[in-house]
């Protein structure tokens, strides 16, 4: 099975930026489709954005202009560059690999998922 594991997360003051990793092994080539999705406390799972195999990206409206996602399959990295954060941006990320459909919406689509990493805004 495919194994994930985030990075990056941190303490970011609002307005400014992340980068976000995932480093994904036990799959070979490119995954067919890989997101990120995030959980803020009290609230329930969201997406944020995806990426397919041919490098076509989704984002949520909450996201859409602020950050990018992107994929270095070289390396088996996907990224998620994080600007213009706010504090509705707190949460753990969570990188989300799936084996057919993309969505930056439904995490039904995802078979693997990672442990996540905490991205904390402040203001």
């Amino acid at each position: 099975q495919v194994q994930l594991v985030e990075s990056g997360g941190g303490s970011v003051e609002a307005g400014g930026s992340l980068r976000l990793s995932c480093a994904a092994s036990g799959y070979t080539g490119s995954l067919p489709c890989m997101a990120w999705f995030r959980q803020a406390p009290g609230k329930e799972r969201e997406g944020v954005a995806s990426i397919d195999s041919d490098g076509n990206d989704i984002y949520t409206d909450a996201v859409l202009g602020r950050f990018t996602i992107s994929k270095d399959v070289a390396k088996n990295t996907l990224h998620l560059q994080m600007n213009a954060v706010k504090s509705e941006d707190t949460a753990i990320y969570y990188c989300a690999a799936g084996t057919r459909f993309c969505s930056a919406i439904y995490d039904s689509y995802y078979s693997y998922w990672g442990r996540g990493t905490q991205v904390t805004v402040s203001s």
